[in-house]
């Protein structure tokens, strides 16, 4: 019998801050930059976002969103036997332990079962989506939970408009189990390192302190114009490993950064505006959190049902990008 991996609960958090575009446009004007609700959304579509506490770590966004995975997925935490989770803002410098190892410890879990990190920043999800996927059909592992969590706040230089409107905090999680009916039906992914330098962290650990600049940097026209390019070719891509027409799409949810990028993919592909789920008005660019926090609010909502065809696409820095197929 053919083992599948399937989409068996979703969960999200997003911390309490709320900040829209005119508030921080008016903390922004307080250190003397310069931007507005108009110029964010015009760009972007981004209306708000949320930020963590400062008490708050990727973990304890990451534990709220997998409880409430679990508990969608009807399990307990020992149930879990492996852990993935994306992220580019581990609890730690030098991102150990893992995230996946606290989130571990604050679940509960004692099974002994493995957890690990995985970075492909805003690709992130999908890429440990696709992990879990080959772990779970080679019968290694039954239950696997899958998270993508962030604090994107903590790395934005509030001087730098052209990146500090674009992104926000929040968590979101799946657990996948071996089926015996389709799920995942097809994944890839690809990385092109030659265009690491267009959005990184560009700084670095040296004696103990950082090198460098800690802080994002993006140049916004030159990921705008490869993003376009590769999330249609890889969302074909994974519909033609699957044998599946786009017309046969009920849902596309792809990595909420830019809603012109969005948009943009979704034409290419021939699909209706409606067929998209978008957060990114509310939730901004949340990097590894942005697909699962999406999908879970479009399950939560009852716009993605059981038996639904999902396209979920992203890019990030890296530079990475990845598509996954999957039957609700």
């Amino acid at each position: 019998m053919t083992t599948y991996s399937k989409i068996v609960g979703t969960g999200s958090y997003l911390p309490t801050k709320r900040v829209t575009n005119n508030e921080l446009a008016e903390q922004l004007a307080r250190q003397g930059v310069e931007t507005s609700d108009e110029w964010i959304v015009t760009r972007s579509g981004i209306s708000a976002r949320h930020y963590a506490e400062p008490t708050q770590l990727s973990s304890d966004l990451a534990l709220a969103a997998s409880q409430r995975a679990l508990e969608a997925a009807g399990m307990q935490p020992n149930d879990i036997d492996l852990i993935i989770l994306a992220t580019s803002t581990p609890d730690h410098l030098g991102g150990f332990p893992s995230t996946a190892c606290v989130v571990q410890r604050k679940l509960g879990i004692t099974n002994g079962s493995p957890a690990m990190d995985v970075q492909a920043v805003c690709s992130g999800f999908v890429y440990a989506m696709s992990v879990a996927d080959s772990f779970i059909k080679s019968g290694a592992h039954k239950n696997v939970l899958v998270i993508g969590a962030e604090v994107f706040s903590r790395i934005l230089d509030f001087k730098d408009r052209t990146t500090c409107v674009l992104f926000g905090d929040g968590a979101g999680a799946v657990v996948m189990s071996a089926s015996s009916e389709p799920g995942v039906l097809a994944s890839k992914l690809h990385a092109d390192g030659s265009h690491g330098h267009i959005l990184c962290v560009p700084g670095s650990v040296d004696n103990g302190a950082v090198a460098g600049s800690a802080y994002l940097y993006m140049d916004g026209p030159a990921v705008f114009k490869l993003a376009v390019s590769v999330l249609d070719k890889v969302a074909r891509e994974a519909l033609e490993a699957a044998k599946v027409d786009a017309s046969e799409i009920d849902w596309l949810i792809p990595h909420q950064a830019n809603i012109r990028i969005m948009q943009g993919t979704a034409k290419k592909l021939g699909l209706p505006l409606e067929k998209m789920v978008v957060t990114v008005g509310e939730h901004g660019n949340t990097s590894a959190a942005s697909i699962p926090l999406a999908l879970d609010q479009a399950v939560r909502d009852g716009r993605v049902k059981p038996g639904h065809t999902v396209m979920m696409e992203g890019v990030g820095g890296g530079f990475t990008w990845g598509a996954v197929l999957a039957r609700m």
